[in-house]
């Protein structure tokens, strides 16, 4: 979010220093305007200009298709656009030294903070410590005046009550005329407020002091500024060379002010103003193609941003107008499990990037698989009654062409709400989280010589129901003592075999073993009770619990942690399906 709103401002910068050279040749009060709009950027993302654009916006049709306007700057505006759809997924996979560099960037940002910010405050209570010992003086027709020896040059104090300070014996080394001049320049900076947009460039300065562009901007501001106030005072009927002669004789006798916010005379380059001085040349008065344009791009830099915001907005409420809804679905109780014990567990067959992109079929599926699948959740950020886990239904649905894999995932959100009654929140939640490594004498893992060029796909069976090609099941058969589950793969990774485990232990499990090839391999072993994760020994008789059998079977082990997780917490929902 901040990398891109510096994008954003930096844009803007680059843009605004264009059209400044468009206008090189007009006032320089025209380019000085340019740089100060630059400069306020940064205090103001687009974010602010979207959120006022979303409460404003027009009734949107039922569909509503994305402009190339909207696109265009929603890749500006990222991610400052409201999202249509929220994905809960673990908010902390894995602690490492990486979770440590925001806070390292953050600690050396406030460094560099405070030595900005502290130096201009040394400055600042020097200057008022001055200002305490310092002399009022009447001048005609003039603001508030101060003089002490301790002032550097001429220069304006001040916001709300601007102070006008001249260095002891000024009207001394100057003539009459001089002096006028430098007061005319003074008195300029005051009916510009020239020290308010100081301030706020300091404000910059301080907050985004580690970007170049922004000390390049503050140099143009100052250049400009300077130079709109000698174009005033030669406009006021001073003569050039009187006026260039009080500067150089002010910077022979006098130093610059310490602050940026005293706008003093002898700013900005110098031997560019007194050459500019010297020409005294008219500016060009802006035609008004150029005041056109000025205004279109102040007008456009403020309502794109609007106008995004309208149309996201828009694009939001059509959605939760006209929810993603299958064509046709049937839900009914899976009927009983066959007498042989041969039940397939996978996941949904067809869909998006199949050979069956138009049609879902999903067999012994449980309401909590079908939430993980609406929700693109894994098993453990699933949280609801016991039954969750043991009821089971068939499902065939079919979908437009055409659709996403998102679009069909809100399809399945909104067939859970209306045949299960579903109602959940999500909350974060302290979770045991495994690391899948490998153990001592491990892995105990074949390789694989499948032609893996379909494993991203629905697994393969043959006639008997067995694995025929690239996948991973998992069959539950009864045994004498109780279930026992058997998961086979072919051609499949390591980190496949993780989400699985993660899946039957209800907590996350991270793929640590560095194993990168494709494998097949085996797992029996017997399935917790009740959704309560396995522990080490609590297998049934015949198979070994979760734990022990991939240790043994596989060569692998898991190492525990903690970590904080989003959940998906059911609050309400129907064992029953309502008719279809």
């Amino acid at each position: 979010m901040i990398l891109n709103h510096l994008l954003q401002s930096t844009l803007f910068a680059v843009l605004a220093g264009l059209l400044t050279l468009a206008f090189r040749k007009n006032r320089a009060q025209v380019r000085y305007s340019l740089w100060l709009a630059a400069s306020v950027k940064f205090l103001i993302p687009f974010l602010i200009l979207i959120a006022a654009g979303s409460h404003f916006a027009w009734r949107a049709p039922a569909v509503v298709a994305q402009s190339g306007l909207s696109f265009v700057m929603e890749q500006v505006a990222q991610p400052f656009a409201a999202p249509v759809a929220v994905s809960i997924a673990p908010a902390v996979s894995h602690v490492s030294w990486t979770g440590w560099i925001p806070s390292i960037l953050f600690g050396l940002w406030a460094i560099g903070f405070s030595i900005v910010v502290t130096s201009w405050w040394r400055r600042w209570r020097d200057l008022r410590a001055v200002l305490r010992h310092a002399t009022p003086l009447r001048l005609p027709n003039c603001i508030q005046a101060l003089t002490s020896p301790g002032f550097g040059e001429p220069g304006v104090y001040g916001i709300s009550r601007p102070v006008l300070l001249l260095p002891a014996g000024i009207a001394d080394e100057l003539t009459p005329l001089q002096l006028d001049a430098i007061l005319a320049h003074e008195l300029c900076h005051v009916r510009r407020r020239d020290n308010l947009a100081t301030v706020i460039h300091m404000a910059v300065e301080a907050i985004f002091w580690f970007h170049p562009l922004v000390w390049w901007v503050g140099a143009r501001l100052m250049d400009e500024r300077e130079r709109a106030c000698d174009e005033e005072v030669l406009r006021g009927g001073s003569s050039p060379q009187v006026y260039a002669e009080g500067i150089l004789k002010i910077c022979e006798l006098y130093m610059e002010s310490p602050l940026q916010c005293v706008a003093g005379v002898t700013g900005a380059n110098l031997r560019g103003r007194i050459e500019a001085i010297m020409a005294n040349r008219s500016a060009l008065k802006l035609n008004f193609a150029k005041k056109a344009s000025l205004a279109f791009a102040g007008a456009a830099a403020i309502a794109l941003p609007i106008v995004v915001g309208m149309m996201n907005s828009s694009v939001v409420q059509a959605q939760s107008a006209a929810p993603e809804k299958f064509e046709v679905a049937l839900v009914k109780p899976s009927p009983p499990i066959p007498a042989d014990g041969r039940v397939f567990f996978g996941p949904p067959r067809g869909g998006p990037g199949t050979s069956d992109p138009e049609r879902i079929t999903w067999t012994y599926a449980t309401l909590k698989a079908l939430v993980m699948q609406a929700y693109d959740v894994k098993a453990y950020q699933v949280s609801g009654p016991d039954w969750l886990n043991t009821e089971r239904y068939d499902v065939t649905a079919t979908i437009r062409p055409g659709a996403t894999q998102e679009q069909v995932n809100r399809m399945w959100q909104s067939l859970l709400a209306e045949r299960f009654s579903v109602a959940l929140h999500h909350e974060p939640r302290e979770f045991q989280v495994e690391e899948l490594v490998v153990a001592k004498g491990g892995p105990k893992l074949k390789p694989s010589t499948e032609d893996d060029s379909g494993a991203d796909g629905p697994p393969r069976m043959d006639r008997d129901g067995k694995l025929a090609g690239p996948g991973m099941i998992n069959q539950i058969t009864n045994g004498p003592h109780g279930p026992v589950v058997h998961s086979i793969a072919k051609a499949q990774p390591v980190s496949r075999l993780a989400v699985t485990i993660g899946n039957h232990l209800n907590r996350p499990v991270l793929d640590m073993t560095g194993l990168t090839g494709k494998y097949d391999f085996e797992l029996e072993f017997a399935p917790s009770s009740g959704g309560v994760p396995a522990s080490p020994g609590s297998g049934v008789e015949g198979a070994p619990d979760l734990i022990t059998a991939v240790q043994e079977q596989l060569g692998l082990r898991l190492v525990g942690g903690k970590a904080q997780l989003d959940t998906l917490v059911i609050d309400k929902a129907e064992k029953t399906p309502q008719t279809n």
